[in-house]
């Protein structure tokens, strides 16, 4: 092919002037042309990329069967404009890493430990729910029991049966995770930050700290989460910060808010390529928590602030049962709490 010679008019010489030369603006043109179509280019490369990045992350998900999990909501998300996730933290030893420190105990099997549930309404907030494990329930086919102990007798399905049976609220999809996982997930992200306004300890779980802001890795978010004896150092004394559970769900919600403020943290970005796949590695999870579901869901999370994130545990008391186990049984306030969150508002007193 020819190429086409460009010419330009003379331009007057003035005297005493060194000779004008005329401005190549085509030429010019002509690199900003490419210079764009090469950031598009990668843009592009970017995309393909980042998608084959997800889709080796879904892979390392261990799916429960739809089968087995009948008792999820068929509502989709869509058609809702929210989504109910229920998380469940499950205490199993048999899975912690060897330089842990003994202070977990040996108790054989999987209960769930810390059960709540995430209202998502994208691009505007989330709401988390923590069910105590020891909720009085009606178990279907099993009849009186704490609400725990349907994971036990029939795993995913039947807990979710039965929380749905007990509250009412929907459950879409459905995420298990147990203590190392949790572990593994604070550290790919360098730990999580949290601030303390005294020192803290808890002799059985290990857990201590001292006040002001402190970065614990796995082992030690894991030990505060799952606190039950809890005491701070508040006037030279060391004292019970009691409400036993109760208490222990606001720490694990504490935990959740500050890992999300960090995943969604431009800081984080770096550990990003560490944490989502050993994420995913470490949960198992519901058919229907696709990739296209979980890009959505994790593009509208990027949008919100913690101060967008609702918590709350749901109201109980302590009470004994006729079958002479302990239980924690509903209240006045608890229907209202689970109103607020079925409407996806404040919780009451927020």
């Amino acid at each position: 092919m020819s190429r086409t010679t460009e010419t330009f008019p003379e331009i007057p010489r003035v005297r005493g002037s060194a000779p004008q030369q005329p401005q190549p603006h085509k030429r010019r043109w002509n690199l900003a042309q490419k210079f764009v179509l090469v950031v598009l280019g990668l843009m592009v490369v970017g995309v393909f990329a980042g998608y084959s990045f997800l889709r080796y992350t879904e892979g390392k998900i261990e799916r429960i069967a739809a089968s087995d999990l009948t008792s999820l909501d068929a509502v989709s998300a869509s058609s809702t404009g929210f989504v109910n996730i229920l998380i469940v933290g499950v205490d199993d030893r048999s899975t912690l890493p060897d330089d842990w420190d003994d202070k977990f105990g040996n108790v054989k099997g999987r209960r769930t430990d810390v059960m709540i549930i995430a209202h998502l309404v994208p691009g505007e907030r989330i709401q988390m729910l923590s069910i105590p494990r020891d909720l009085k329930a009606n178990i279907a086919g099993h009849g009186t029991n704490r609400i725990n102990a349907s994971y036990v007798i029939g795993g995913p399905d039947l807990l979710v049966k039965t929380i749905q049976s007990e509250t009412g609220i929907p459950i879409h999809n459905y995420v298990e995770i147990d203590f190392a996982g949790v572990g593994a997930v604070v550290d790919s992200l360098g730990g999580v930050t949290l601030d303390f306004t005294y020192p803290g300890r808890d002799k059985v779980s290990g857990f201590q700290t001292e006040a002001g802001r402190h970065t614990l890795n796995g082992e030690e978010a894991v030990a505060y989460a799952r606190s039950r004896h809890y005491e701070i150092l508040k006037n030279g004394a060391w004292k019970s910060t009691s409400g036993g559970d109760i208490s222990r769900t606001g720490r694990q919600q504490e935990i959740l808010i500050a890992l999300f403020s960090q995943v969604t943290s431009p800081s984080s970005a770096f550990n990003l390529p560490s944490f989502l796949p050993t994420f995913a590695a470490q949960i198992k999870a519901d058919e229907g928590l696709t990739l296209g579901l979980m890009a959505s869901l994790g593009k509208d999370a990027l949008t919100l602030k913690s101060k967008d994130i609702d918590n709350a545990t749901l109201p109980v008391r302590n009470s004994k049962g006729s079958d002479g186990r302990a239980y924690v049984v509903r209240i006045d306030e608890t229907q209202a709490v689970i109103d607020a969150f079925l409407a996806g508002v404040p919780f009451p007193g927020k």
